[in-house]
């Protein structure tokens, strides 16, 4: 465990630093160029051989696409209770998600012309689910179901697949309940390239979504622009503001459970009393030696976790405020809890309570578990259901209309100095046809 005090110097200059390593950056952007660049000119040959090298799969292409059996067969392979589980994870993000569908709407501007605005889903989105050292269903449920609400036409969900070549079940039972049937066992920056440059067998998406690890965030933001992008969700982060109310092997237990998806993510304890911050890490060393994942939570504990000492809980608001983690867990007592629902407003989601781990928005609450992560909730949200939507503004003016927008036109088009600008509003009022046109 790392300490940070919010009364040293430089705290703020020393928290940065704890969030980047620029130097493993440039590395990773270099690396994740080539592979795409591979793929973009190779196309399913470079994807073929960057699944063999990094997943262990020797797949030929015409094998990258599951078949929708397979899909049912996996769903059919879990017990009922799974069954139930997965289902009622899909209805809960549904609930939560339909309430966010935008609707059409027009209304009369100022000139009394209609204006308004259009709604249409992507015609073809990229869905990425990671797999790798454990298979995270969860994600297909917190993407796929939010595209089918939209009414994306056309879903392709890419997750690496096992050295065997095989893709865990749960996981493609997760994406045949949430609605998808177009899967590819196709996972790293090459399902990024596939998705982007599209391949013989893969045909190129619109829009790429979903979680992975640096370098599929990386190879994400390298290709935005030619296709969309998410919000480039990375590593999972946690940050827990604790006071002397809360419950120390509650909160320990918290940590290790966002600890567990590995290096890469930050995990914080803020708190203002030293006692806290020691007692919690006593509940995390005594908790790693009862867990599955002992050696990668050991190694994640002790390169990511910062205890931030602060002197009040505005010290707290503003370091959380700072850091914008993806996952912020509130165990305070319960007027803070308002105070800090107000003063902290760069969080992904915000779990209040010590009821409420933040294992409930991974896996069933009903928000995506989809967040900004790496400082870059400051100015992205979550994942929402008209980020697979797209708007069209709608604008329709006549002659009356156009009459009271002209002076205005007139005006800003001399003060832009451009002529023909003003020209093509006048023209419709200039007292009539001009020789060569129709009405």
């Amino acid at each position: 465990m790392k300490s940070l005090d919010y009364a040293s110097g430089r705290f703020f200059k020393r928290l940065g630093d704890a969030l980047r390593n620029d130097a493993d950056e440039v590395r990773l952007a270099a690396d994740v160029a080539r592979i795409l660049a591979a793929v973009a000119d190779q196309g399913d040959r470079a994807v073929a051989e960057y699944t063999a090298k990094f997943d262990g799969a020797d797949l030929a292409p015409g094998h990258f696409r599951l078949k929708e059996s397979e899909l049912g067969s996996a769903l059919r392979s879990l017990t009922a209770e799974e069954k139930r589980a997965l289902r009622e994870s899909i209805a809960c993000v549904k609930d939560y998600n339909r309430r966010n569908l935008p609707k059409r709407w027009s209304a009369p501007n100022p000139h009394g012309a209609v204006v308004g605005e259009s709604f249409y889903p992507i015609r073809r989105v990229g869905i990425y689910v990671p797999g790798g050292r454990v298979p995270l269903l969860s994600s297909a449920v917190m993407t796929v179901t939010l595209a089918k609400i939209a009414g994306v036409p056309e879903i392709a969900v890419f997750t690496a697949p096992g050295p065997d070549g095989k893709v865990a079940a749960g996981t493609l039972a997760a994406i045949k309940l949430a609605g998808a049937k177009e899967v590819y066992r196709i996972g790293g920056v090459q399902a990024i390239g596939a998705m982007t440059y599209g391949t013989k067998c893969v045909p190129a998406v619109d829009k790429i979504f979903g979680p992975g690890n640096a370098f599929v965030v990386e190879a994400k933001r390298q290709v935005f622009g030619r296709v969309g992008i998410d919000l480039l969700p990375g590593p999972s982060e946690v940050m827990v503001i604790a006071d002397g109310s809360c419950r120390a092997s509650w909160v320990a237990a918290d940590l290790l459970a966002q600890a567990e998806h590995g290096h890469g993510g930050k995990i914080f304890l803020v708190s203002t009393e030293a006692s806290v911050i020691e007692e919690v890490r006593g509940e995390v060393r005594r908790r790693i030696r009862e867990l599955k994942h002992r050696k990668v939570l050991e190694e994640t504990m002790r390169d990511s976790f910062y205890a931030v000492r602060v002197e009040n809980n505005d010290q707290a608001a503003e370091v959380a405020n700072f850091v914008a983690p993806e996952h912020l867990e509130l165990h305070v007592e319960k007027p803070w809890i308002e105070r800090f629902r107000r003063s902290i407003t760069t969080a992904g989601a915000v779990l209040e309570g010590e009821w409420t781990p933040a294992v409930l928005g991974d896996l069933t609450a009903g928000p995506s578990h989809e967040l900004p992560t790496g400082r870059s909730g400051r100015f992205f949200s979550g994942l929402r259901v008209t980020d697979f939507m797209r708007r069209t503004s709608r604008v329709r003016y006549d002659e009356k209309s156009l009459k009271k927008a002209l002076s205005t036109v007139e005006i800003l088009s001399r003060l832009e100095d451009l002529d023909a600008h003003g020209r093509s509003a006048t023209v419709r009022l200039d007292g009539g046809r001009e020789a060569g046109t129709a009405r």
